[in-house]
């Protein structure tokens, strides 16, 4: 929302500058985002002053220039030459002097500078219209009345004031500070000053009326409908003042009828609306519900099809206005309309915001009525507006105000007890001071007992309905900056478990769900056949079906499940991924187990023309677990062979002497059961003891080396029976420091290698952090290296 810094002084005296005064709008909460200066002309005729041509002699190297000396008020005449036909002596005009910025009407800025003009010095320049943004006009310089004084500035002499727009970040709770006249009274509540409204006391109406007829149907969607009608106006350009009134805070200006509903709106904070009254079928206004799928062309010239939950301002056979959102293109005001109908509403917000949504508009009136409007202040907007038309657009009032009001909004009426007040903004503020507060903010107090405050809330403050409301009504004016932090802060501690179990499993979701995992979600009850320990089975007393007898003791099946329902409809290229629990009968009791599960069958990716994409593989998912082991940081695991039942081959993450996670082909017994189709990759996290491992962990920072690493490879002859695990081991056994990493890239088995083996490459990360190595201390390592394959695992380099 953009506010007017010069628009708000017609409401009260301000003597802050703009930037003093956006921190106090700031600290009411009212929050300043940015502050703009405007200039209603390019460069506000900075640098300009008034002078006068004491002497214009010819120029003797040029017939059209003229040599000048001119008085600007500082002693010294200035020697100026000038080409315009009608520069004299004795003439006031318009000087930029040295060292002056020039903004032309068309073109870019430029500025004056000493010059020789054929030989002759020029110590500035007299202006003309368009060469200082004035005008379009190039006839010769601006001659200015002779009682211009000589070395006033031009934007005095003018009257010019720069404006300055707060741009504020309105939040949706402060309807009531939707306008200049909100923010003035929020000013005047924190200057303890009052304010003035504009006088409408001129404004009357016709003993003989031509009344337009108003129909209001829906009085919950439209509680209160107020119009006139208006004949006699010409529509045309807007007068100056408004149209920089409006640009100042952003608006287009359109024609003088559609900028005085503009203006009345960011003035008042009501929305106005005016039909050509000429156009209005039978002379009538029927406020209504739209006819479901009725259509109706906005003016943006889009024909839509409305609701039967839509408001439309109709006549007395088609919509004319979505009411408090969008006018209609066909009743709108054009160069030819000469009567207006003008209407002034208070919607019900909820009916607004609706329709808003629903046809996807947002302007400058949905803005308002969503939050909710001044239901009092439409007869007087109209009022003001209507008179602004006279004045601009010469038309008279032709018929008395239409004023439907059935139901009058109450104000919100209940008592404030200050030892609250004082109780929730944590000081002791005098009664008389939240009592001057209140009624500065324009809160009616109509009893009073014992500091306690019986109020009653203007309609237009629609969030300030309790006594909780006042309070920080009261801390808004009162200053947030000037309630003191107490030396004993008092808090409860924070007994929650660390690390927070559920924060780690949504950060471990949105890991998997990033890299093409689906979550899915399983009934925890299973078939008998699908436990692993019948003994240990924790069974139903009273199941609702054979296949739903048992609490599952394992996910295996339930992830299978699912993928064999995938299948069956087309879907075979799954990644998948399940948190849940198991359950168990054991000894000591009933015991509940977190699990978390993944499982991959399919291909890599999608079938596509440019692409090839092989199977998923045990490595496909041996990445995801290592993803998930390194984003966890859960460190100092050893890797063996797997002892899950469920699984066929693959690896155990053993943390100590307990499995962290299992990982490998499904059972082909287990695909059977669960009738699926291919060959499934599952992991099996045991997430009590993930959650249990990184409880410790703590954030350490590191810098990056600026040393450089060096790899090295290697090839080696083993025994089918070693495993890369063991060679890692071996190897960070060997060197701790320096070794930062050990890979294997590549994997031989065939006919030219001796039965029984095959061969590995290796390779190896090397890095010193406080110095770069050199050959020596590589190949040093590098043999130390194969002299502890060689000993402890029988290899041989190949």
């Amino acid at each position: 929302m953009n506010i007017s810094y010069n628009w708000l002084k017609n409401y009260l005296d301000i003597e802050k500058t703009p930037n003093e005064l956006s921190l106090i709008l700031t600290d009411i909460g009212l929050e300043v985002e940015a502050v703009e200066k405007i200039q209603s002309i390019p460069g506000g005729l900075e640098g300009l002053v008034v002078g006068e041509v004491i002497s214009a002699e010819q120029h003797p190297n040029a017939d059209k220039l003229r040599v000048t000396k001119v008085d600007v008020g500082t002693g010294t005449a200035l020697d100026i030459v000038c080409g315009a036909p009608n520069c004299r002596a004795g003439l006031k005009v318009i000087v930029a002097t040295v060292g002056t910025t020039c903004h032309p009407t068309s073109g870019e800025p430029f500025k004056i500078t000493k010059s020789k003009i054929r030989g002759e010095v020029s110590e500035g320049m007299l202006c003309g219209e368009d060469e200082i943004g004035l005008g379009s006009s190039h006839a010769g310089i601006v001659e200015l009345p002779e009682d211009a004084k000589v070395g006033t500035l031009v934007k005095e002499f003018y009257q010019m004031e720069d404006d300055y727009c707060f741009e504020i970040g309105l939040t949706p709770n402060r309807a009531d500070a939707a306008s200049h006249l909100g923010v003035a009274r929020d000013l005047a509540a924190y200057f303890r000053k009052s304010y003035t409204l504009p006088d409408v006391s001129s404004f009357t109406t016709p003993a003989a009326a031509n009344t337009t007829t108003v129909d209001v149907k829906n009085t919950e969607a439209c509680p209160r409908y107020s119009g006139v009608r208006i004949s006699g106006v010409k529509v045309g350009a807007s007068p100056d003042w408004l149209k920089e009134k409006l640009n100042a805070i952003g608006i287009r200006t359109i024609n003088n009828i559609v900028d005085i509903t503009n203006y009345v709106l960011h003035d008042l904070g009501q929305p106005l609306h005016a039909f050509d009254a000429n156009k209005i079928s039978g002379n009538k206004v029927v406020v209504r519900l739209a006819n479901e799928g009725e259509l109706f062309t906005t003016l943006d010239g889009v024909e839509r099809k409305l609701s039967s939950e839509d408001l439309v301002i109709a006549d007395d056979s088609k919509p004319m206005c979505i009411a408090g959102v969008f006018g209609g293109e066909y009743s709108g005001v054009s160069e030819g309309t000469t009567e207006i109908f003008l209407e002034s509403a208070y919607f019900n917000s909820v009916y607004v915001r609706k329709t808003a949504k629903r046809h996807g508009l947002k302007t400058d009136s949905s803005f308002r009525f969503e939050r909710g409007t001044d239901p009092n202040i439409t007869v007087f907007a109209l009022q003001r507006a209507a008179l602004l038309i006279q004045e601009i657009a010469g038309g008279v009032v032709s018929s008395t105000v239409s004023d439907h009001y059935p139901n009058p909004v109450a104000p919100f009426a209940f008592d404030v007890d200050c030892k609250n007040v004082q109780r929730l903004i944590g000081k002791e503020i005098p009664a008389e001071e939240i009592k001057e507060i209140i009624e500065a903010l324009g809160i009616n107090i109509i009893a009073e007992k014992e500091e306690v405050f019986s109020v009653e809330v203007p309609a237009y403050k629609v969030d300030v309905t309790r006594e909780v409301d006042v309070t920080e009504e009261v801390l808004r004016i009162y200053g947030y900056n000037n309630i003191e932090l107490k030396s004993q802060i008092l808090a409860s501690l924070n007994t929650q478990d660390k690390p927070d179990k559920e924060v780690v499993l949504n950060q471990i979701a949105d890991l998997l769900i990033g890299n093409g995992y689906r979550e899915i979600l399983s009934n925890s009850l299973t078939k008998l056949s699908y436990v692993d320990d019948e003994s240990t089975a924790v069974r139903l007393l009273n199941p609702l079906s054979s296949d739903l007898d048992t609490m599952r003791q394992n996910l295996v099946y339930s992830m299978l499940t699912a993928i064999s329902y995938n299948q069956k409809r087309k879907a075979t290229d799954l990644k998948f991924f399940e948190y849940g629990k198991t359950y168990h009968l054991l000894d000591e009791g009933y015991s509940e187990r977190q699990r978390m599960v993944l499982g991959i069958v399919g291909n890599q990716s999608k079938e596509q023309w440019n692409v090839t994409s092989g199977a998923v593989s045990f490595y496909n998912l041996k990445a995801a677990v290592d993803m998930i082991v390194k984003r966890l940081k859960v460190e100092g695991l050893q890797v063996v062979e797997t002892t899950n039942a469920n699984l066929t081959y693959g690896l155990d993450y053993m943390k100590g002497q307990k499995v962290l996670v299992s990982l490998g082909a499904v059972a082909t017994e287990a695909l059977k059961k669960a009738d699926v189709d291919g060959q499934v990759y599952y992991a099996d996290f045991d997430w009590d003891l993930v959650i249990r491992s990184i409880r410790k962990n703590e954030i350490k920072f590191k810098e990056v080396s600026k040393y450089p690493a060096v790899r090295r490879d290697l090839a080696l002859l083993l025994d089918d029976s070693v495993t890369f695990e063991q060679l890692k081991n071996v190897a960070l056994k060997s060197e701790r420091k320096l070794l930062k990493a050990v890979n294997i890239f590549d994997v031989y088995k065939g006919d030219k290698l001796p039965e029984g083996k095959k061969s590995y490459a290796l390779s190896f990360t090397i890095q010193d952090e406080e110095k770069t190595l050199n050959d020596k201390q590589i190949d040093s390592i590098i043999q130390k290296l194969i002299l502890n394959f060689e000993k402890e695992t029988g290899a041989v380099v190949r």
